[in-house]
Formats: C-alpha cells, structure tokens, sequence
C-alpha cells in the first residue's frame, strides 16, 4: 500500500508569498500614488449625481432650483424664491444630503448659468476657483 501525500512544501509556499509581495509592491504604488487624480475623477462622477437630481427637479416642477435656493433644494423643499409646486417627497438625491466635494469643500452651483441652464463646479484641491493641474476646477460644462 502506498502513500501519497498532498499538500504544498514550505519552499513552495515561500515562492508563492515571493511573488505576491513583488507584485504587491509594482502594483500598490502605481494605485495608491494617484490619490488626486481618484479625486477629480470622484468629483466629475459626484456631479453627474448633482445634474441627474437637478434635471429630475426640473421635471417635476419645470425649472431648476435658483442660485439662491442652491442644491439643497434637491433635500429640501426651498421656502425662497420661487416655490416648487410638485417638489418630489424624499428628495431628488438618493443620500438625502448635499455631499460635499472630495476636498471638503460645498459645490459652486449658479442658475441660471453662464454655460448652460445651469453651472456646477468643485473649485478643486485649493478650493479656489481657477487653478492648473490638481487645483484645477471641475465643471459641469466641461464633463464629457
């Protein structure tokens, strides 16, 4: 009768973690080295979510929310200006807050806008508008 035995040798697991620490340590870097870049690539997609909620507004009550009543008319129903007259129960964002861009910073909301219906921007890392590179606004108009 023979014996056969099964299993992985200590060599063959200290090879195996050989290699998942060598590529754990091209890989993580090259992921975690581009932290402004994930955010400028958050606050595009954080806008799109703003647009969607804005234009499901508009629908329900024929124009967009004022510059005055800003985005959180989209959480609660305004009690400036003019008045939604079939403002949406719950809200237009599924959170049910106004998030807030990825520095911290409030978005910059103005209707009408000077590009469009309306104009929606994160000021970027210096939370001041204008900028190159990371601190570089993020708009609405300028999404693709």
């Amino acid at each position: 009768m023979s014996l056969s035995r099964s299993g992985f040798t200590l060599i063959e697991l200290l090879v195996v973690l050989i290699i998942i620490g060598i590529l754990a340590g091209y890989v993580g870097p090259k992921i975690m080295g581009r932290p402004e870049e994930a955010r400028r690539t958050k606050a595009a997609l954080q806008i799109g979510g703003l647009e969607t909620g804005l234009k499901m507004y508009k629908l329900d009550n024929g124009i967009y929310p004022s510059t005055e009543q800003g985005l959180q008319a989209l959480v609660e129903p305004p009690s400036t200006g003019r008045l939604p007259p079939k403002w949406r129960e719950g809200g237009y964002l599924e959170a049910k807050r106004v998030p807030k861009d990825p520095w911290g910073n409030d978005f910059v909301y103005l209707s009408p806008g000077l590009n469009g219906d309306f104009d929606l921007s994160s000021y970027g890392a210096d939370g001041v508008a204008g900028g190159e590179g990371d601190n570089a606004d993020i708009n609405n108009w300028e999404i693709e």
